[in-house]
Formats: C-alpha cells, structure tokens, sequence
C-alpha cells in the first residue's frame, strides 16, 4: 500500500492548531494533506477525495456527508458540535472527539488570569517599563493599585468536571475555601462543599469550567451579576454564553467587579464589542480562546488524533 496505508487525511483548519508545530510530522506514515483555514464553500470540494477529516471549528454538515466519501470524522477539540452527528451516523461514519488533553493548560491559564488581575501584574510591568515610572520614582515602592492575597478567599468552581477539580485542588494549595456548584445538580463530591447557585454568588472568587448547554445558556444574567459581592472576581474558562458579556462590562465600569474570560459568546470578538469600551480595563482580562492550547496539550492533542486513526484502521 505504500505508506502505512493508503486512507487520504484532510485536515480542513491547521491554523487552529497553531504555526509553531509541524503537523505533517504527526501523519508522515500517511497520505496528508493540511489546510490553514476552510471557507465553507470550499469544504466539499476539498474532502472530495478523504478518506478522513480533520476538523476544529469547520462544520461537517449533512450535505458535507452526503458529497463526500468520508469513512472517519476526526474533531481536533472535545466538543463536536461542528458535526452533524445524525448525519453521520447514517452513513456510518464514526467521529471521534479528543478529551482530557488540555486540563493541565487550562487550569494554569485560569490562575495566570486571576493572579495577573489580583495582584495587577500588567499595571505595575507597564509602570516599570516607562521612563517617568519607577525609574523616576523618588521612593522605592509604588501602590497605585491594590493587590490581594487568594489566601483565605471563598472560591467557588462552577461545573467540576477534571478540569474544574485541578483548579479545586489548585485553588486550595493557595489557602483557598473551596466550594462547587454543581450545573446538572448530579455531580457528587466528597473533597470540596457542594453549594446552591446563590451561595456561590456569595464567594470571593468564582472559576466556570462548565459546558454551555440548557443549565448554564445565560446562567450569569444580569440579575445573577447584580449579586456579586463587591471586590468579588469572576472567570468564565468554560464557555462563551455563560456569561452575559454586555452586562458584565457595565458591571465592571459601576462596582469594584473584576472579570476575566477566555471564552466569548461569538468569537474571534466582534468589532464593536462591549468589552473594549470598558473604562476600568484594570479589572478587565480576555484572553482569545487559548487556555486550551499549551504546546504540551496540543502535542498531546495530535497525538491521540493519531491514536484515534490507527485504532479506526485496526477496527
């Protein structure tokens, strides 16, 4: 057969995956072919001879299926919304999602956030950095902003699921009293206090790790936002529409409310998005959807797509 074998693999949008690794590297026993991005328009003819696709964020719809001779559905992410699964299933066609290889990263990306919010740390490098800052200082500290310790804090994770326990048990070795809600009110767990939606409205510090669905489509409102306690910060690294973005950014402008997001309801951001007209942009942090995208996850990542491939070939 050649190569290994002689299945065709198209992967539809590299460019998600990042320019700093050589994914050819990752398929070389195979006949590989990458894109850096797939207009919709151009998916079909593109897969026209795949046997496999690759995909992130590019929809395998009904019509991609039927217009094609696809026999495997790789989805380059956890989440396969993107597919038509019924669609797929008819024609027998399985897709095969990758977990779990970015907890680590997302975890680590969460508390960067909240410790470069909470202790400033973008305000006091750029004070430090210019010429009429701490170089033209005439003491040899600067407080313009205050910076507070996690230690002590109520800290609530919303959704524990893997990777809402790593920042449970991160948040804890900071000295943290940790709590959970619990979106699909079925998770039961023993390590860290399970509390109602209100009660966890109540904390110092709340992390989202939950998927979006019809528990948590809107769950932080604007009267659920009304109810933060003041100094309270909030993190959304699960989903965008969780939050609601318009009203979060006037939050952030009227109380001592502080918000950091990875995620947003549409991405990459709109033009005109609340967010950028933020006055108090100090307690403000968005990050474009990379907490799940350490070079060690997405190595792993492309490593169990590999793995997925080679375990549909040996049936």
């Amino acid at each position: 057969m050649g190569k290994e074998n002689s299945l065709k693999i198209v992967c539809l949008d590299a460019d998600t995956l990042g320019g700093d690794i050589d994914l050819s590297s990752y398929f070389s026993e195979f006949d590989f072919t990458s894109y850096p991005k797939t207009d919709p328009s151009n998916t079909i003819q593109r897969l026209q001879n795949a046997d496999i696709v690759i995909t992130n964020k590019v929809l395998i719809t009904k019509e991609v299926i039927a217009q094609t001779n696809l026999k495997l559905i790789c989805v380059s992410a956890t989440g396969v919304n993107n597919i038509d699964l019924e669609a797929a299933k008819a024609a027998n066609i399985p897709v095969k999602n990758v977990a779990g290889y970015s907890t680590a990263s997302v975890a680590q990306q969460t508390f960067a956030s909240l410790l470069t919010l909470r202790n400033q740390v973008a305000y006091y490098d750029e004070y430090c950095k210019r010429e009429n800052g701490w170089a033209a200082s005439p003491i040899f500290v600067h407080l313009n902003k205050p910076i507070f310790e996690l230690e002590g804090k109520s800290f609530c994770v919303i959704g524990l699921g893997e990777i809402g326990k790593k920042v449970a048990n991160i948040a804890r070795s900071f000295g943290c009293v940790v709590s959970y809600y619990s979106t699909s009110g079925l998770n039961q767990n023993n390590e860290f206090k399970q509390v109602s939606f209100d009660e966890a409205l109540k904390s110092d510090i709340i992390s989202i790790h939950s998927p979006l669905n019809e528990n948590t489509k809107g769950l932080f409102d604007e009267k659920a936002l009304s109810n933060l306690k003041d100094g309270a910060t909030l993190m959304n690294y699960g989903r965008g529409g969780i939050v609601d973005e318009t009203a979060v950014a006037k939050l952030i402008d009227e109380r001592e409310i502080y918000f950091a997001s990875d995620v947003l309801e549409t991405e990459p951001m709109k033009k005109n998005h609340p967010f950028l007209n933020v006055k108090n942009r100090h307690r403000l942090l968005i990050t474009p959807h990379i907490a799940w995208a350490s070079v060690e996850a997405r190595k792993r990542l492309l490593n169990l797509i590999v793995k997925n491939i080679k375990d549909f070939i040996k049936g």
